[in-house]
């Protein structure tokens, strides 16, 4: 199992791995997590960071230092992603007619003024 977990993470990983040298920029990190089925907010993902070794602020991560935290993320089944039924719920309260969608313009402006 933890082998396999490995594996997911590591291809996940060299998705943004650029340069093909075992490093990301810091900033991929949240994206990587989030591929990976888990969804952290941004303090979340700041806590991770400073669990793993960054080579200097705003630098990389290294492959070696992010495999074992995220492994043990997954194998604790940390930031699962929101339930349907909430998600559902929050979507009946943005669709104030009750059509059943959400113009662009209204989730424009409930995400920008309210």
């Amino acid at each position: 199992l933890v082998a396999e977990i490995e594996k997911k993470i590591t291809e996940a990983f060299e998705v943004f791995d650029r340069e093909s040298n075992k490093t990301v920029d810091v900033r991929e990190i949240g994206c990587i997590v989030r591929s990976l089925g888990c969804f952290p907010n941004e303090a979340e993902v700041q806590e991770l960071l400073d669990k793993i070794e960054v080579e200097e602020p705003g630098g990389f991560v290294h492959l070696e230092k992010f495999l074992p935290v995220m492994t043990k993320v997954l194998l604790d089944r940390r930031f699962r992603p929101i339930p349907e039924d909430v998600i559902l719920h929050a979507f009946e309260a943005l669709d104030e007619n009750k059509c059943g969608y959400i113009t662009k313009e209204d989730l424009v402006k409930h995400l920008t003024e309210e």
